[in-house]
């Protein structure tokens, strides 16, 4: 009988992959899908970037395998646009490293920071990649709850001093995924200056630096630690430039987390072709015209979206940020957001993302991602309203 590392029983539950199942099932039975689950950009990439991209392709000298030092002019690319969006300078040389998506820097982070048994202080509801990857590196998950009367900001002064003394990195990410909350600077500032008192590397996943609908723009951690003491954050090019599944995002921050980052990945990775980060490249020094076009899109989505549950009577918050919504669930359903998710796309195909697949303080809650146009969308809202 072949036996299985003990790691892997953290990830036997998957409740996306369970929701995978459930919508094979509904297609099988012949429902039209309308998948509002998963937030994948429906939306086309900077032309300058396909563009890189292609000439990449005539290139024979782009095809071998790419180590560290080939990946500068992206590094480049990634410290210049920190420094002229956030007004924070970045040496690209020590403090950048070329990321196959932000999410693969949080699965491989903990592997650099924690040895088994040491604690790292999660988001909750949060990313699930993000614990994902503490327990592949044998460590353990404090989720610190994200509440609606608390602005889905963690209350720092909660976490336990035993925890705190076993804890190794902190891991936040706003705008956030699920609950499209923002955090202010001040914010920030407190949690830079909490983990520098506690000695913890505070990680920023910021995918959705560009996303907000109203307002200003949400600040790096960057900012509220610029000589890069304790922060590192992950961006990826997924969101802004709508360029998912070319999988490419960048670490950007403190030089000795960069550097164990990059041990780890050089024992599991060389880097992605490097006609692709070219064209990554030429979307960061580019116009950006697409990223605001991005933005103004996802606002008249969410204003329909949200209007149409408006009309039949499930009452949610307009969103500020990201490309999400987060509803509570109505009665009967308000304790049981796995099986809302479940009978919904199979009586209905509408797919969505049950809150408790984003850990214990997500349950109650579901989130839909506006990855249609607003006709699909209120298409979608019909539906449900049969459904309830």
């Amino acid at each position: 009988m072949i036996k299985l590392a003990s790691r892997l029983q953290p990830l036997q539950a998957n409740v996306f992959a369970d929701m995978d199942h459930a919508k094979a099932r509904a297609r099988a039975a012949g429902k039209d899908l309308i998948d509002l689950s998963l937030g994948s950009s429906d939306l086309m990439p900077p032309p300058e970037a396909l563009g890189a991209i292609a000439q990449s392709l005539q290139d024979p000298a782009t095809y071998g395998y790419l180590l560290f030092n080939g990946t500068r002019p992206f590094r480049e690319s990634a410290a210049r646009w920190y420094r002229q969006k956030f007004s924070v300078p970045v040496d690209p040389d020590t403090e950048v490293l070329p990321l196959i998506g932000s999410q693969e820097g949080t699965a491989h982070l903990p592997l650099a920071l924690l040895n088994p048994g040491d604690f790292a202080l999660l988001q909750d509801p949060g990313y699930p990649s993000h614990a994902g990857g503490v327990y592949l590196a044998g460590g353990q998950v404090y989720p610190m709850p994200l509440l609606a009367e608390h602005g889905f900001l963690p209350i720092l002064a909660d976490i336990p001093a035993p925890v705190l003394a076993q804890a190794r990195m902190m891991v936040l990410s706003y705008p956030h995924n699920p609950t499209t909350a923002i955090a202010p600077l001040a914010f920030f500032e407190e949690a830079v200056a909490f983990c520098q008192q506690h000695e913890l590397v505070l990680v920023h996943d910021f995918p959705y630096a560009d996303f907000v609908l109203e307002g200003a723009p949400p600040p790096s951690v960057l900012q509220a630690d610029p000589t890069k003491s304790v922060s590192v954050e992950l961006f990826t090019m997924s969101k802004s430039f709508n360029m998912g599944g070319f999988r490419v995002g960048y670490a950007i921050g403190n030089a000795e987390v960069i550097r164990a980052l990059r041990q780890v990945k050089a024992v599991v990775d060389f880097n992605q072709y490097l006609g692709i980060l070219h064209g990554a490249a030429a979307a960061l020094d580019g116009t950006h015209a697409g990223v605001q076009a991005a933005v103004d899109t996802y606002r008249q989505r969410r204003d329909a979206f949200v209007n149409a549950l408006h009309r039949i009577g499930w009452a949610v918050p307009m969103p500020t940020a990201a490309m999400y919504v987060w509803a509570r669930l109505p009665e009967p359903w308000v304790h049981d957001s796995i099986a809302f998710a479940t009978q919904l796309v199979e009586h209905t195909g509408v797919a969505v993302s049950p809150g408790a697949g984003f850990g214990k303080s997500g349950e109650g809650y579901v989130r839909f991602a506006l990855v249609h146009e607003p006709p699909i969308l209120e298409a979608a809202v019909a539906r449900m309203a049969d459904f309830l």
